[in-house]
């Protein structure tokens, strides 16, 4: 069994990108076991981990390759007994710009037309606002062999576009092997790098007073913070090593960093803490998914319909609530060891829903 998983890679800068190309990876394992998993991310063949002859995100090429054929992109794709399109988790919509859409959609619609069987894979999908976007939605959609979704609105959705009922599963990271949790650390505090400079989703200052706040009331509880990097990178844009070295430059005393390198060390390190709060969705569901308490701080829509249907109702919407720090400090003083064992024996099932789906479809 050969397995193409697209647009993610476990090379990416952003452990949460990693997480997914190796939750994929683990959750085509175990509906067929010792399959053969190959990866093409956003860049090109060779570029962190990518299989292929040729880039997939410019649709004019895939054109070209189509009539002309010289690169080999066709025998390629056909020896794949199935692909899963991921959309990095969150990019199947037009939020990110019609652009975007068009250009991760044109290799898994080819693809198809090859008799491939496509399979989206457990992701957020939608909205979809414009006209031109919502056809290609339809076409996905109604041309896979499969729709995995990990929420509630992204049902509604498909039902909406596709006429075609989706499995709803959770997120790849539960499909992850879980290490041994010990308690070297007290609290990871997770900062975001795309949130602590100015952003699309909230007021940048707002959320470095909160983070600030939040140090403030954790330190005043007795805790000990640690701080926790999960995308890391050279430049200050989205790096969270940088948003952390900043907030150090804030506090009378710097607080220590950790920056895991590896899915396998972020997964080691959330299980090695009594409590994570992260600004970043993977951080917490690395954390979750190993069986450590998380906060989330949600700056998108994205988060909120991912936890609760697991039972997990701690999240804290950055865009909504009147008082972050507030809202966050009240889940640090609940007990919220009692709810994560349920947590888990949710997102086992819901694993293993998508697990029986792909085994019925190949």
């Amino acid at each position: 069994m050969r397995v193409l998983v697209l647009w993610t890679n476990s090379s990416n800068p952003n452990i949460g990108v990693r997480t997914l190309a190796e939750g994929t990876r683990a959750l085509a394992e175990r509906a067929w076991p010792g399959c053969d998993v190959r990866f093409h991310g956003t860049g090109g063949p060779g570029t962190g981990g990518n299989d292929g002859p040729m880039p997939l995100t410019i649709p004019r090429s895939i054109l070209k390759e189509a009539v002309l054929g010289r690169k080999g992109l066709k025998p390629w794709l056909r020896g794949f007994d199935l692909i899963i399109d991921t959309r990095a988790g969150d990019s199947f919509t037009d939020i990110y710009t019609l652009k975007t859409l068009v250009r991760m959609s044109a290799a898994p619609l080819y693809a198809m037309r090859l008799g491939v069987p496509v399979v989206m894979g457990p992701q957020t999908i939608g909205p979809f606002s414009k006209r031109r976007s919502q056809i290609i939605a339809s076409r996905t959609l109604r041309g896979s062999s499969l729709v995995l979704t990990r929420d509630e609105g992204s049902i509604d959705t498909v039902r909406d576009l596709a006429r075609r009922e989706p499995v709803l599963t959770t997120d790849v990271a539960f499909a992850l092997p879980r290490p041994a949790r010990s308690e070297v650390h007290d609290v990871l505090l997770n900062v975001s790098g795309l949130l602590w400079e100015p952003n699309p989703h909230i007021d940048h200052q707002a959320y470095r007073r909160s983070v600030r706040e939040i140090v403030e009331g954790l330190l005043s509880r007795g805790r000990t913070i640690t701080l926790f990097d999960h995308v890391l990178g050279t430049g200050n844009l989205d790096n969270d090593s940088y948003a952390s070295a900043a907030l150090n430059e804030e506090l009378p005393e710097p607080l220590e960093i950790v920056r895991p390198e590896s899915v396998t060390e972020v997964r080691a390190t959330t299980a090695s803490a009594r409590l994570v709060i992260g600004a970043r969705m993977h951080a917490s569901l690395n954390a979750l998914s190993v069986g450590t308490p998380c906060i989330p701080m949600a700056y998108s829509r994205k988060f909120a319909p991912l936890f609760d249907p697991l039972g997990w109702r701690r999240t804290v919407d950055l865009r909504t609530a009147d008082n972050h720090a507030r809202a966050v400090l009240e889940h640090v003083d609940a007990d919220l060891e009692a709810d994560v064992r349920n947590v888990l024996d949710t997102a086992e099932a819901a694993v293993e829903d998508a697990v029986q789906a792909l085994r019925r479809i190949a």
